[in-house]
This record gives C-alpha cells, structure tokens and sequence, in this order.
C-alpha cells in the first residue's frame, strides 16, 4: 500500500497528543490513517506506520483499540491494525506486522548486521569442542548426526559448514521482523530475534541473538522468565516458566519449562524438558527428561525416557571433560542412575544402578543393564518381552504433535527394523562363540565389561532368534499378500528385487532409519561439490524416508536367504511354508511373553496401597474399581487379538501356498 507523508494538521494533533519526532517528514502513513490513536510516541529516523482499525479483545472482556501510545520507536515499519503501548525504552529496526500486539516491554532492538541465531556454533557431546554443529533454522536431526559424528569426513564437514553459512549469509539483516498475529506482553529486552507469525510471548526475560520460527499451523510460545541467547526455536514448541537455553536449537513441538537450564545442547523434535539440565546433549525425538536433579550431559540420544535423578559425568581424566557417551534409541535409564562416560548402550535397554566400567552394550539391544557389587551385569534381551517397551513403540507417534505443513526431522518408529534386527543377529553371533570359547555350563560369561549370567545369556538367545523370526517373516509374509499366485513361479518373481541399495549395514540417523550404502551417495555427493543447497539434502532425507519400506525388502531379502539358508530365486511352496509356521511360532511366543508381564501388573503386590481400610476382596474391587480387571484390560485385548490375527494371516498365506505344491508337481 502506497505511504505518504503527515499532512500539517495532523502532526499538530500527534503533537497535541504528546507526541514528538526528530524529523516529520520521515514518517509516512497510509492514506486513511486515524491520527487519534496515537499518543505520546517519540518517533526518530524512518517510520511507517499502518491503518488502525482493529479492536483487539482481552481475557476478561476488556477492549483495546489498535494503535500506538507510550512508546519511542526508531526505524520501524509498522503492519496494520498493530497495538504497542507501554515500551519502557524503544524498539529499533524491526518490520512489524498485521494484527500484532505489543504490550509492557522493556527493549526490542535489532543491531548490527544479525543472524537471528543462525550459524551459532553448538559444542554438543564434546564441551571442549571439536564436534560443533553450526545451527540454522532448518536444521534436522539427521543432518546434525552427520556434522557431529563424521569429523573423520574434514571435506564433507567443511562443506556442510559452508552450505550453512551461504544460507546464514542470506537471511542476515539490519532488520529484525516480528510476524504477523504476534502477541508480546511483559517482556524484558529482546535484542536481533527474528520472531515468526502467531508466536507469544509472554513475560519473558531476556531473548537474543534467536530465531523463534513460529507458523499459523504451529505457532511458538515463549513463557515466563525464559532467558534464550543464541538459539533457534523452531515452529509448535512452548520454552516457559523460567527455561534457560543458552546455545541451543529446540526442535518441532518439544517443551522446555519449569525451570530447565541447557547449553550447547540440541533438542529436536517432541522431546519434553523439565527441572533438570543438560550440558552439550544431543537429543534426538523424543528424549524425555522430568525430573529435578537430573543431569544429562555429553551424551546422544533419541526416544530416551530418563528417570528422576538420572546423571552422567564426563571429566574422567584431568584433559578436562572430553569423554561422551551413547545411549541409543529407546532407552531408559532409572531413577538414579549414573553412568560414566565413555559408554554405549544399546537400542531399547533399561539402564539400572550406577556404573562406572565404560561399558559398550550396542551390539547387544533390548537389554537391562543392572549394578551389582560395582560391576554391571547385562540382562539379555529381556525388553523384547515386556509390555512397557511396546507401550512406549505404540505410544511415540500419538504423541508426535507438530502440526507444520513442513516436518524437519524424519521419524521412524519401528520397533524392529533392519537397524535392531542386524544388532541381534550381531548378539547372536557375539553369545554363541562366547558359549564356545567358555563353554556352554560356565555360570558368568564377560563381555565389554559388563557381566553376563548363564541363565540370561540362554534365555537371550532365545528371546534374539525369536525376534529374528518375527521380523524376517513379517517381511516375507508382506511381501507375498494379497495376491493369488497360479504358480510357484509367480511367487519367486514377487519376491524378486534387482536393488542392492538397502542391503549390508542400516544406520539410525539420530529417527531417521537408512542403509549405509544410500547415505553414502549422499556423502559423496556433498564431499564432490554436486550439493548446492541444505534443502536438497533434506529432500534426499524425505526420499529415503518414503522409501523405508522398499528398502528394507532388499534388506530382508538377503538376511532371509543367510539365515535359514534357502534361495529365494528357487525357493518352493514348502519352504515358504516352513518359514511362516516359524513366524507364527515366533509371533505367538512374544506374545505370549507380553501376556505374562501385563499379568504382573495385576499382581497382589501391585495392589498395594488399594482397599485402604477394607479386606482383601475391597482392595481387589478397589482395584479394579481404578485399573478394570485383567482380562479386558485394553492392552491384554490387544495382546490376544494380536495372536490371533498373525495366527491367521499366516494360516491365509499357507492355504494359498498349498495349491502351488500340487501344481508343482505336475509341472515338472
């Protein structure tokens, strides 16, 4: 809309509204601009102002006409229907616009040419540097891992670093903007922060050097007391209630509240931060940490749920703290429990007790890690049973709750994939020639400094074979549905692939699960300069996200064939059959593990505290008055519907194989 200058009556009557400016003939309105809503505004260097026709609505009934009254503003450009009253010193160089409300701030200043908290350096897992990852507004947690953990890359590294800095070249300004819808109201001083549309925020304390990236479908809140220097805030994510961030990214949807503190951490996507601190973290989705006195630092995670108290250290030696540690996807750690780095724990263990022995469980997943006498013993395999791993598999993408039209980071959730399936088969190999070596009636067996008992080093075999089983027929049997074959031949061909990019090792990528193979095209084509820009690498995220699926058939194709030792390019009916009677074999006796723990929950000892003052049948009936009763518990219902629906999808694709064995008799 086209400005112009203020006619002289109207700066008489902005100066008989207590107004002032160091020069009129450089502040520019809209043609139809109502002189009577502002008042006592200092207006220095260039503005331009919008319409003012807004009311704006409060909680409690209580109307605000849109305008601008006790403020000094210098170099602004001001949206329509904009409200800004009571600003304690000034704003500066800012583009406002539509429909925002300002209210009670101290200072909203842009200075010097800024970044808006792109291309800060965030010392993660290393404090004493050496692994930063420059930050940006896109910034995904794949592409993070790759910056963090491949310094043995210095061409890609260098070239991932220049992509970021080409991108934080050109969003850079002497300008700060303020979105469209915004609400700011009681805020302390917020100096070079780009804030997005929709965004709140409310009674903050100091903001900056950031970026809060807040969109209409996934709008920011930025609470009480939050002081944020050098940080990106990406869109639907709530930092409140006296937060500290200090260099950091806060990814899609998470939370940071009630008085958590962190630096040179990074926090992706759905984690939930709360009274803790974390010091130089990489959090992947879903790391969740509640608790007061907990302490996360150095580590890397991702679907982590640590208990209350949960602590890890990383000034072992006196080079200062340098040492970090893994816990890998799904993980728990225990109400006080501490590990000392360097460590790696494996996909979906439980880690239990303190343990200071520089542990590497990785290639040994779904396990416990427990102390006993100061050593740590390993528990094999066990979580592979139990219901509240696959409550918390169930529950990741519930709570998934960004609502941006773009998603940066890209999540699989499968509790079995190629990732933690190659890692049994691994254990596998690992347990067998440890029965070798030691023998097969030895009652502790040692490994990667940790302890493992006889019993448990059986069991897990057992627990390890059974989950190979389920997987490698869930791929088989989905391969093969919905489609009446008229011949063996038809069979062998559907199961065909002519891909190799997705067999050998798969990587987990900080959610996103991917071949190693395919991520090293990725690789090489950003070492060889042919990557220009960092969205095209998230769009090489995006493709193989799509194509888990595919890939992971070529995947199974392979470990099907090594495993039990059959050829998929000849394989016949009865093989095919044998195979899915192992599947269902498999499935039925998972399941049936998981029925057992869930009957746990159902104990007389978990009815303790029920039925305070009544006899054991009021507690019963208490109890079940607030948990229901075992059987229609919906998660046992689920259980036996389970069984019974593998039980017959593997009985459907029998029925239909058997008709081929007839047939291939006849045909040769």
């Amino acid at each position: 809309m086209a400005k112009r200058n203020l006619r002289s009556e109207e700066i008489a009557r902005l100066q008989s509204q207590r107004c002032c400016a160091d020069d009129w003939s450089r502040i520019l309105v809209p043609e139809t601009f109502e002189v009577e809503h502002v008042e006592e505004v200092r207006f220095s260097g260039t503005v331009e102002l919008g319409s003012f026709q807004k009311i704006f609505e409060l909680p409690g009934g209580l109307k605000k006409h849109s305008g601008i009254k006790k403020a000094t503003l210098h170099n602004c450009v001001v949206g329509d229907n904009v409200l800004i009253e009571n600003v304690q010193n000034y704003i500066a160089n800012y583009r406002i616009g539509r429909n925002c409300f300002i209210q009670n701030v101290n200072k909203i200043l842009t200075e010097g040419k800024a970044t808006f908290g792109n291309n800060v350096p965030v010392s993660v897992l290393n404090e004493t540097g050496g692994r930063e990852v420059p930050i940006y507004d896109g910034l995904s947690a794949s592409l993070a891992y790759i910056i963090a953990l491949y310094r043995h890359r210095p061409e890609l590294i260098s070239r991932l670093q220049k992509l970021i800095s080409a991108y934080t070249e050109q969003i850079s300004s002497t300008w700060g903007t303020i979105g469209e819808e915004v609400k700011i109201v009681n805020a302390g001083t917020i100096l070079n922060v780009k804030i997005g549309d929709y965004a709140v925020v409310e009674n903050s304390t100091r903001l900056e050097n950031g970026s809060i990236n807040s969109h209409r479908e996934a709008p920011v809140f930025v609470g009480d007391s939050v002081i944020a220097q050098d940080f990106i805030i990406s869109s639907g994510a709530v930092v409140s209630d006296a937060a500290k961030i200090i260099r950091c990214f806060i990814g899609q949807a998470c939370h940071v509240t009630h008085n958590f503190s962190a630096h040179d951490s990074l926090l992706f996507s759905n984690c939930a931060f709360e009274n803790g601190e974390a010091c130089a973290i990489f959090a992947g989705p879903f790391t969740v940490s509640m608790h007061k006195s907990s302490l996360l630092i150095a580590g890397m995670y991702s679907f982590l749920n640590a208990g209350s108290g949960s602590n890890q250290s990383n000034h072992m030696y006196k080079l200062g703290p340098i040492h970090q540690g893994i816990v890998e996807r799904g993980s728990k750690t225990t109400s006080d429990s501490y590990i000392l780095w360097p460590a790696r724990v494996g996909a979906f263990s439980l880690v239990m007790g303190r343990h200071h022995h520089h542990s590497d469980t990785s290639d040994i997943p779904f396990s416990y890690l427990i102390e006993k006498d100061d050593e740590t013993y390993l528990v094999l395999g066990v979580n592979l049973r139990s219901v509240g791993t696959i409550r918390d598999a169930q529950k990741w993408p519930k709570r998934d709750k960004r609502t941006d039209t773009v998603l940066l980071d890209k999540i699989n959730y499968n509790l079995l994939s190629p990732y933690t399936i190659q890692k049994m088969m691994k254990a596998v190999e690992i347990l067998e020639e440890l029965q070798e070596l030691v023998g097969e009636t030895s009652e502790i067996y040692y490994y990667q400094n940790t302890r493992i008992k006889g019993s448990s080093l059986v069991k897990g075999l057992k627990l390890y074979r059974m989950a190979i089983d389920k997987f490698l027929g869930n791929s088989l049997i989905k391969r093969l549905e919905h489609t009446n074959f008229r011949s063996v031949q038809e069979v062998r061909q559907q199961l065909a692939t002519e891909e190799t990019n997705g067999s050998g090792e798969w990587l987990d990528l900080s959610g996103l699960i991917i071949p190693r193979n395919t991520l090293e095209i990725l690789l090489g084509r950003i070492e060889e300069g042919s990557i220009f820009t960092l969205q095209e690498i998230e769009d090489f995220f995006e493709q193989e996200y799509q194509k888990y699926y595919f890939r992971e058939w070529i995947w199974a194709y392979e470990k099907i064939e090594s495993y039990y030792g059959v050829d998929l390019r000849s394989i016949t009916p009865e093989e095919i059959i044998r195979l899915v009677k192992q599947w269902q074999k498999s499935v039925t006796g998972l399941d049936e593990l998981l029925y057992e723990d869930a009957r746990k929950e159902f104990s007389l000892t978990s009815m303790t505290g029920f039925g305070v003052d009544g006899s054991r049948e009021e507690k019963q009936k208490d109890f079940e008055g607030v948990r229901g009763d075992f059987e229609n518990n919906p998660f046992v219902v689920a259980v036996k519907e389970h069984i019974e629906k593998k039980q017959a999808l593997g009985d459907e694709l029998i029925s239909r194989m058997q008709p081929l064995i007839k047939h291939q008799k006849v045909y040769s």
